[in-house]
């Protein structure tokens, strides 16, 4: 998977900027951008290209924007992004709206209409993910996607905090992505976009099979990792959340190679393996923090390791205090 990298740290403070202007304008959509105090300007940004779609993690002072007709006209990649604001606060004019957004909301922007905007607060960056990707690429009308133009939504519990959830996780591990991953990661992005819009416009009928399904399953993943605690956590109680048949439940596993429970249960030991690595948990006893993620028994929460990881509890945390566990 193609990463790229760009930060002005290094830069003399004026040619920070301009290389800033340069870099962005071919990675991203052309624009004129300006800054308020060239001086103090920093930023970076890594690109990860997932195929289908573009993720960018991005830090900047204080930029303004502006994306005439001219330049549509110019050069047009017809493409949406999907910004999601982590840090700071900015604004924006485009299709007919004037609005100003905040960290924890989603912001679309359509690349065939002219827009200007700016983000950034006058201390610290401002702090953001992008994501990019085709028009077309949804399965929903773009003029449907369109109305969602200058109009932000909350990350709130739902779809949006799952697709929230999804994007700073990719960000966080996007690295470790094989090609054939990234393409896969990249359907399950679209399909859990698509989700959220449909949801912000109440047209979920529009969206397809397949995206229906992977939003479904994406808010089951996350109401499950919530839960893993709870002892109690059955396929009847997972289904009743969601309003469907266990019957439907399981088979929406069954099509990812695993059973409710398997998934479950690997989920638990997971967690159970980063906490026993964690030095600051060492003083906790095995069994509390098996019992923290829901084995109630220490005799099958041993075995369950063992069985996962070829080693048991115990001696994974001494070789991650020795310094080398094994991933």
């Amino acid at each position: 998977m193609k990463i790229l990298e760009w930060s002005t740290r290094n830069l003399a403070v004026r040619d920070r900027f301009p290389y800033w202007y340069d870099t962005m304008s071919q990675a991203h959509l052309h624009a004129w951008l300006a800054t308020d105090d060239p001086a103090r300007f920093h930023a970076s940004a890594r690109v990860f290209d997932l195929g289908t779609v573009q993720l960018s993690m991005m830090s900047h002072h204080t930029l303004r924007v502006n994306r005439p007709a001219k330049l549509i006209r110019r050069s047009d990649p017809e493409v949406f992004q999907l910004h999601l604001l982590l840090g700071g606060a900015g604004g924006l004019r485009q299709a007919g709206r004037e609005v100003t957004f905040r960290a924890g909301q989603f912001l679309t922007i359509d690349s065939s209409r002219p827009y200007q905007g700016w983000r950034g607060p006058d201390g610290d960056p401002a702090e953001a993910l992008l994501v990019q990707f085709p028009r077309d690429a949804l399965g929903l009308r773009s003029d449907v996607v369109g109305r969602l133009a200058a109009a932000p939504f909350p990350v709130r519990p739902g779809i949006t905090g799952v697709l929230a959830g999804h994007l700073k996780h990719l960000a966080d591990n996007a690295e470790s992505l094989t090609p054939h991953s990234a393409r896969a990661v990249a359907t399950v992005t679209l399909d859990l976009i698509a989700a959220a819009y449909a949801d912000q416009l109440e047209a979920g009928d529009s969206l397809t099979p397949e995206a229906r399904r992977q939003a479904l399953l994406s808010l089951i993943h996350d109401f499950v990792r919530q839960r893993l605690g709870d002892p109690d956590l059955t396929p009847e109680t997972i289904a009743a959340a969601h309003q469907i048949s266990v019957r439907h439940l399981y088979k929406l596993f069954q099509e990812q190679g695993l059973t409710v429970a398997a998934w479950i249960r690997r989920s638990r030991l997971e967690q159970c393996h980063r906490d026993l690595a964690d030095p600051r948990q060492r003083s906790l006893p095995i069994q509390s923090i098996a019992a923290r993620w829901g084995f109630t028994d220490a005799a099958t929460f041993s075995r369950a390791f063992r069985a996962a990881y070829g080693m048991s509890p115990r001696d994974h945390r001494n070789l991650a205090a020795a310094g080398h566990a094994p991933n």
